[in-house]
């Protein structure tokens, strides 16, 4: 069994989340999931699980709380962060995964009691007197303001979902662990090492490289004729770029069905901005005053670099006729009218690969020459961390400070970096990342050393020390075995309740309406 890796961990909170998905979905202002009146049609549906529809104001209120929560827990978030990292479906995912469980457990034949709705509704705070006990009459009150459900139709979809955790915790109940299941844990666990470690960039050691005489350059260029080719080829973007103008714009909205009079009515206004502007009014003020790009009207509409091609043709043509300084007549485009100023002008670059040869040489020849430096310098490194110099000594940071690659920042020099202890179950060391050459070497170390080699890791030359190691023992396991059992339990629980949602999945019919999705949020946005 794996250890609780980050990703399990995540995916532990989602499918546990489950647990109170019912508690959660019927929370005051929540309408909770369809289940009386006309059926929502498909472009209405979130999602549709076997034939029965997921409402995207399900998927709306779900996204709300879970935006909620984050700020609860101070983390808030922009939502559109929140979309980068793949929320959006993690939540989607989470209302398919409770459909699919409520739907197994009815075809299993699971049914929550009554007794258990009844306990389960009395415990609802929602419904509390302000003495905070039950009230029948708040409970028939609170349906009908807040959750807009009749007590039957609540009822039975809060039966549904507990029906769904029933089924969660029948398919937990076969995470079973071995004692065998639980020593492995252990020996992998338990197998710890700490390490320091320098690295050594190329990009460290450019600057110290002399720019190439002639005819070393020559000879390089000889002999390099491929890699210099190559770099031409994979970096043509650069040598090969499009004329571009930095510019600004006003627009006046059109909407795509607008009568003849509107577009007319919309024509005007920008002329009349036009009038504003040649009257000295200043383009970027009158731009966040008057524009309805909302993208960027508080940019005093800046656009930034634009290339011909990424523009509709006729606001192209006459963007790209003007000079420095100038603005367009109001041009018409099927987003409305704009107006266009060009702030700068850049011409085409057509750089073939003899033009910049020797530019490319001489980049290539100062790589080369910084990559040896690199190896030399971590050599040296590795000789004083042998002699009895730790890393540390060698390449202290300032201070209260962090290592530059603990910051995300650009390495400009070798840092001591120490690690958190780690284990031998994976091939990355904290930090640094993917280097089961480092990580063998590691664990092959029996107590704390430096480490015969310099390490490659990617661009980079690595010299490490091991400063802690820590091996399993009886005493030890002894002291963890519970702990550990929970752990493996836990890991297995995760295990068989993805295995059996991608089974429900694999065997049934689920389809996604991201377009809808993008719709809602991009709305709330």
């Amino acid at each position: 069994m794996d250890g609780l890796n980050p990703r399990k961990v995540f995916s532990l909170l989602f499918i546990f989340g489950i647990a109170v998905v019912f508690t959660l979905q019927f929370g005051p202002g929540s309408n909770g999931f369809s289940t009386s009146g006309d059926a929502p049609t498909t472009a209405s549906a979130a999602a549709v699980v076997n034939g029965k529809e997921i409402p995207l104001r399900d998927f709306s209120m779900a996204w709300s709380r879970q935006m909620n929560f984050l700020r609860s827990q101070g983390s808030p978030i922009p939502e559109s962060m929140a979309r980068q990292f793949g929320m959006d479906k993690q939540v989607l995912d989470r209302l398919v995964n409770a459909e699919l469980l409520a739907q197994a457990a009815e075809s299993h034949g699971i049914n929550p009691s009554d007794e258990e709705m009844r306990k389960l509704i009395h415990q609802n705070t929602d419904f509390h007197s302000k003495e905070g006990a039950f009230d029948f009459t708040r409970y028939q009150q609170v349906l009908r303001d807040f959750y807009r459900r009749t007590p039957q139709e609540y009822e039975q979809e809060l039966r549904r979902q507990m029906a769904a955790q029933k089924m969660l915790d029948v398919v937990r109940t076969g995470a079973v662990v071995s004692d065998d299941e639980v020593r492995a844990r252990y020996e992998k666990d338990g197998n710890q090492a700490k390490l320091v470690f320098a690295r050594f960039l190329p990009t460290m050691f450019v600057d110290k490289v002399a720019a190439p005489t002639p005819a070393q350059l020559a000879e390089f260029q000889k002999a390099h004729e491929k890699e210099i080719a190559d770099y031409y080829a994979a970096n043509s973007f650069v040598y090969n770029v499009p004329e571009r103008i930095r510019a600004r714009q006003i627009l006046v909205k059109v909407a795509p069905d607008a009568t003849a009079e509107q577009k007319a009515q919309a024509k005007t206004k920008a002329e009349g901005l036009r009038k504003e502007l040649d009257a000295g009014k200043d383009f970027a003020t009158l731009a966040r005053t008057s524009s309805d790009d909302d993208a960027t009207r508080a940019k005093g509409g800046e656009l930034g670099w634009v290339e011909r091609n990424t523009w509709d043709p006729t606001l192209a043509t006459a963007a790209f006729a003007l000079k420095a300084g100038e603005v367009t007549q109001p041009v018409e485009s099927p987003l409305g009218v704009h107006l266009v100023k060009v702030e700068e002008k850049k011409d085409a670059q057509n750089k073939k690969l003899e033009d910049v040869k020797a530019e490319i040489a001489t980049t290539l020849y100062k790589q080369d020459q910084a990559k040896g430096l690199a190896k030399a310098e971590a050599d040296k490194a590795l000789a004083a961390v042998k002699a009895g110099k730790s890393l540390k000594e060698q390449f202290p940071v300032a201070a209260g400070q962090q290592p530059a690659i603990l910051r995300f920042e650009t390495e400009t020099k070798p840092e001591a970096v120490e690690t958190d202890s780690f284990t031998a179950a994976g091939d990355s060391v904290p930090h640094l990342g993917p280097a089961p050459g480092l990580v063998k070497a590691t664990f092959e170390a029996s107590a704390p050393k430096a480490l015969d080699e310099v390490f490659t890791v990617g661009e980079a030359n690595v010299v490490a020390q091991v400063v802690e190691r820590e091996k399993p023992d009886t005493a030890g396991f002894d002291k963890r075995k519970e702990e550990l059992r929970t752990q493996a339990r836990q890991a297995k629980q995760i295990e068989l309740t993805e295995s059996f949602l991608k089974s429900l999945r694999k065997s049934g019919n689920v389809t996604m309406n991201t377009e809808a999705i993008d719709s809602v949020l991009g709305a709330a946005g």
